[in-house]
């Protein structure tokens, strides 16, 4: 059973709320209705994702990526039970005047990014909001509830550009940001082009380089 603590976050989509389950410390996660959609719609499309998330977290988790770990799925009550990851927020670590060399952390950030879409799973919303450093340094990304199984290599890009663009425009002091992380990226033991069920994921380089193309095209745009 859940017993909650205190919310830590109430989004259009869902509200979290940190507490424990059977003693473990854990988040609850809990779909709110879109009053704008028809109610059925709405129940259909919040299950699909909730199922999707569910499914995501699961085979990242066998595959020993840094997620954290499903605890427990009720569809029926539209709520996942999460792991409590321990730590701060790569936001909050980036807005820390105190932490001077955060390179080498964003280095392991882009590693991290790589392992992921080495599953072919593409986060979706890929900000430094959604990324935890913990107390030994380690990276944890957490909230995969945009996330999709994808070989596109365009949607690989556009996880990238995300946190390109949150790098720039939040932390704009952070000299070389995106410049680590890309190296951190190109460096994964997942660097390479990767057979995973389904279809092959393109190379760590092949995405960096379709960075590069999307980063044109906004400009160009913008």
């Amino acid at each position: 059973m859940f017993e909650p603590t205190v919310r830590l976050h109430l989004g259009a989509e869902a509200e979290v709320t940190a507490g424990s389950w059977f003693g473990l410390p854990a988040v609850l996660k809990q779909r709110r209705a879109r009053a704008w959609r028809h109610p059925d719609l709405d129940e259909r499309l919040g299950r699909q994702r909730m199922l999707a998330e569910a499914r995501i977290l699961l085979r990242l988790h066998r595959a020993g990526l840094p997620v954290p770990a499903l605890l427990d799925a009720d569809v029926d009550e539209d709520r996942l039970v999460l792991e409590h990851v321990q730590g701060r927020s790569l936001i909050e670590v980036l807005r820390d005047e105190t932490e001077t060399d955060v390179n080498p952390m964003l280095f392991r950030v882009g590693q991290a990014v790589r392992q992921l879409h080495a599953q072919a799973v593409t986060h979706g919303d890929l900000s430094t909001n959604n990324v935890m450093i913990r107390d030994d340094g380690s990276v944890v990304l957490i909230d995969f509830g945009l996330a999709s199984i994808e070989y596109d290599l365009e949607r690989y890009g556009i996880d990238l550009h995300v946190l390109d663009e949150v790098l720039g425009a939040s932390h704009p002091d952070r000299e070389g940001a995106m410049e680590a992380l890309e190296s951190g990226y190109l460096a994964s033991e997942h660097a390479a082009p990767c057979e995973a069920p389904g279809g092959v994921v393109p190379s760590a380089a092949e995405v960096v380089e379709r960075l590069a193309l999307v980063r044109s095209r906004v400009r160009y745009h913008g």
